[in-house]
């Protein structure tokens, strides 16, 4: 179209001196708007290229939006595709909206369709009319449905950041202010968009880096959630900094390659190679399998020198696919080849397994399945508890219902006299 020929060109007017950020955003939306001349330095490239995005869907900014919600089935549909992240964010979205009790913001939680899927329980009050319409669970905020705005542009780009007042495309929402953060899943994709917003007032303090912030957190809750058949590892330069938004987290697989890093992993070790061959444990990090694998024999975090030369603080941990956390039953001599066999850990008990090395003590239990493995740590718990579930269960970091599954299943699976349990 003819704005975005215009746009950039070399003979573009200078731009006019603007001293505050409301002149500023006026200026631009002038510029952009009326004069087809792109507004660099006046709002950031991330609204921009929003705007642009919008101009071609959009024609009139000054429409009413209706905020409408979506279908009753798609909501239900939504809200099952997203069990799992609204499950890891409750302690996170109970904790932002307990801070945030004295202010008119709203925390907003959004799948990564646009989708508002959590928010506040607060509701919007009488001088919000706009926040009133869109705080609601089921009205769709893509940026193809209602403009620019912060979570429209991070489920867009998957970059965090704020919108400001006029900085939203359509005038109608010229009196909010926005910031949002992205939340990934375990394959890097977008699994939600982390939102708090305000109208007829300014924030009152940093609300990106509140977001952000908690958006991590919660990214991090999701990626172990995520991750049971692999070996988690916790590290960071500071102990003190593991167990909290700052930690670096990666996720090995059972064939020794790096599945997943988070952030702060990224910025700790390098992005990941696209190609899953190129992304060798021992040459990411420095260390082989086994001597990760023998990390989780303790609670506490252990020393490491990581292949770029950088002392690290390290705790691995290790889940079963049910969650049963089997920090005691897989960390011995064999790991390597144990590990490899864990992505088999739902096969039958009797199927075939290769020794690890016929040479070593404990080479029958290195070629035993993560099931066995469980299984022996099962029972051993529950005979050191008199067969008390409920006591074993706690001790495992598990539900009684994990445990009767699991007893039931080796029950069904190989037809053995009942445990009496």
């Amino acid at each position: 179209m003819a704005l975005d020929r215009r746009l950039g060109t070399p003979d573009a007017p200078r731009q006019l001196f603007a001293s505050t950020p409301a002149q500023r955003v006026a200026l631009a939306r002038q510029q952009f708007f009326e004069e087809g001349v792109r507004p660099s330095g006046l709002v950031g490239e991330a609204v921009i290229q929003s705007w642009m995005r919008c101009s071609r869907t959009h024609a009139d900014r000054q429409r009413i939006v209706p905020f409408d919600a979506v279908t009753p089935s798609r909501l239900h549909a939504t809200l099952a595709r997203n069990r799992q992240l609204l499950e890891v964010a409750r302690q996170e979205l109970v904790q932002m909206e307990h801070a945030l009790a004295g202010t008119d913001c709203r925390v907003i939680l959004t799948d990564s369709e646009g989708v508002v899927v959590h928010v506040t329980h607060q509701p919007a009050a009488a001088h919000q009319p706009v926040l009133r319409k869109t705080a609601r669970v089921g009205v769709n905020i893509a940026e193809h449905i209602v403009g620019t705005t912060a979570p429209g542009i991070v489920a867009s780009t998957g970059q965090a950041c704020t919108v400001d007042g006029a900085e939203h495309y359509f005038d109608v929402l010229c009196h909010m202010q926005c910031a949002a953060a992205p939340i990934r899943d375990v394959t890097g994709r977008l699994a939600g968009v982390l939102d708090l917003t305000v109208e007829a007032r300014r924030f009152g303090f940093d609300a990106a880096s509140m977001v952000s912030l908690y958006a991590t957190t919660i990214e991090n809750r999701l990626l172990q959630a995520q991750s049971r058949d692999h070996l988690i590892l916790r590290f960071q330069a500071s102990p003190t900094l593991l167990g909290t938004p700052l930690e670096a987290l990666a996720g090995i697989a059972p064939d020794g390659t790096i599945a997943w890093l988070n952030n702060a992993g990224a910025r700790l070790l390098g992005r990941l190679p696209e190609a899953a061959d190129e992304r060798d444990v021992e040459f990411l990090l420095g260390h082989d399998l086994a001597s990760l694998l023998r990390l989780g024999r303790r609670e506490a975090a252990q020393p490491l020198r990581l292949a770029s030369g950088l002392g690290v603080w390290v705790q691995a941990r290790l889940k079963g696919a049910d969650g049963a956390d089997f920090r005691h039953a897989v960390a011995m001599p064999g790991e390597p080849a144990q590990f490899a066999i864990e992505r088999d850990a739902h096969a039958p008990a009797g199927e075939a397994r290769e020794h690890a090395d016929h040479g070593d003590p404990h080479a029958e239990e290195a070629t035993t399945t993560l099931r066995e493995h469980s299984r022996k740590l099962i029972e051993e718990t529950l005979a050191a508890h008199g067969g008390n579930v409920s006591q074993a269960a706690r001790q495992l970091n598990v539900s009684r219902g994990t445990l009767y599954r699991r007893l039931r299943g080796w029950r069904d699976d190989t037809a053995a006299p009942s445990t009496g349990l």
